[in-house]
């Protein structure tokens, strides 16, 4: 495929996933109304389906491309990331679409924020971050592996903290019964 169409096809793609995802709270908007969702469920149904089948394109004609050499390994590396994404984009619009009625990714991601965002009303359109663009999929596993390391030692740390903390406690306790 010429890279024009490579990119309508992922752009296509993309409208896909932001119509599902329009629908789908549309959906979850007439629940909680309590009209009726069933002709939106259809055209959700199907619009899954075909996103799944322009995802599958868009893995085949990559994999084309790698194999045959028509594009650079990190060019390569780039649309696999791309992919990846929009198939994770994919997933996450398919949990949606079976978990009717409450909006989970909205209710857990407020729990972890302290609340819903005020003005962001599609997790799709946000950008990504400076620090992990432009880098290749391995990186990224690196970064992640890095932070993730960085967490454990911060939790062993912690640990330690309320340790020492519980044995103080214990020992105050002691000394305020042999006080009495």
């Amino acid at each position: 495929l010429s890279p024009p169409r490579r990119l309508a096809r992922y752009d296509a793609a993309c409208q896909i996933a932001q119509e599902i995802a329009e629908k789908i709270h549309e959906r979850n908007r007439y629940q909680r109304n309590g009209e009726s969702s069933a002709k939106l469920n259809v055209g959700i149904r199907s619009s899954l389906q075909n996103l799944r089948e322009k995802m599958d394109q868009l893995k085949d004609s990559l994999l084309r491309a790698v194999s045959t050499h028509q594009i650079t390994q990190l060019e390569g590396d780039r649309r696999q990331n791309l992919v990846d994404e929009l198939l994770t984009r994919q997933k996450q619009l398919q949990a949606s679409y079976e978990n009717e009625g409450t909006e989970p990714d909205v209710i857990r991601s407020s729990l972890m924020t302290g609340g819903v965002k005020r003005g962001v009303t599609n997790p799709w359109l946000l950008e990504e971050s400076e620090e992990t663009r432009g880098l290749g999929f391995e990186d990224l596993r690196q970064q992640q592996r890095r932070i993730i390391e960085e967490q454990d030692a911060g939790l062993d740390a912690l640990s330690s903290i309320i340790s020492r903390q519980k044995q103080m406690g214990q020992e105050i306790g002691n000394e305020l019964d042999e006080q009495n």
